[in-house]
């Protein structure tokens, strides 16, 4: 990426986490990126993966589970300084994108920590071990995933679009860097997503508890999944986040300990 491109796409994520409670516009970021706001948007979606008002929208609810976790704010009090002017909209976005209602994950980060079994629905097993189920053939994804945390477990999962949110439609959890197998992948094109997670609790300002923050992170997609047609490995590196990755909103805590239907 050009780092004229770069700079401007990074002042413009500034603007964002400056100003998570104001109303802000594509102009409003445009002009501090210093570019047209046409050319704005298409650079934006091309150094993130996502347009700028859906990175606002992460950067928005990311801050949202940091207060939830960290503060004894209402959710109304919450959603107003993250930018909501409807506590019912807050919400629906929120769970929609975190996979669990404010309440629920306000409570769910008190939990004890739950193990990273590398099991759930749609899953693969531990270090690409089949768990029983036959390992070529089509609608299987498998790889391997490198990163410069060797002794972190590693979630790896299967969305929609380019950022962590809602539930996978099919994930494990590595105990360490490795090999890994998911199985029964649906038909479609698939973002795989990996990051490292957080094994132990980190009860500070700055960094909410329980697993949900990205350490490093890596991507790869679209993958295309049919029936019939094996899936070419994958091979991913994690490296350490940036400011223009989008946040990873999926509650991890929450999928682990309740890992249940994916769809």
């Amino acid at each position: 990426m050009e780092r004229d491109i770069e700079e401007a796409v990074l002042r413009a994520v500034e603007l964002m986490y400056e100003n998570l409670g104001d109303e802000l516009t594509v102009d409003d970021l445009a002009r501090r990126a210093m570019f047209s706001k046409f050319h704005f948007s298409r650079v934006f979606q091309r150094a993130t993966g996502l347009s700028p008002g859906r990175f606002l929208s992460a950067v928005r609810l990311q801050e949202a589970k940091r207060l939830l976790v960290t503060t004894n704010l209402t959710v109304t009090e919450i959603s107003h300084r993250v930018g909501f002017s409807s506590v019912g909209t807050f919400s629906s976005r929120f769970t929609g994108s975190v996979g669990t209602a404010p309440t629920v994950y306000r409570q769910s980060m008190g939990a004890p920590q739950p193990k990273f079994l590398g099991n759930g629905h749609h899953h693969g097993g531990l270090n690409g071990q089949s768990n029983g189920r036959p390992e070529g053939g089509a609608r299987v994804v498998r790889g391997a995933i490198l990163s410069p945390l060797p002794d972190r477990p590693v979630f790896a999962g299967m969305f929609p679009h380019r950022i962590m949110e809602g539930r996978p439609v099919a994930y494990t959890v590595l105990p360490q860097p490795g090999p890994f197998l998911l199985f029964d992948v649906p038909e479609g094109e698939w973002h795989l997503i990996a990051q490292s997670v957080e094994a132990g609790r980190e009860d500070t300002l700055n960094h909410p508890p329980g697993g949900d923050r990205a350490l490093c992170v890596g991507r790869h997609g679209p993958i295309t999944v049919r029936q019939g047609a094996p899936v070419a490995r994958v091979d991913l590196r994690l490296r350490p986040m940036r400011p223009m990755d989008p946040p990873a909103l999926l509650a991890m805590r929450d999928l682990l300990a309740n890992p249940g239907p994916a769809g």
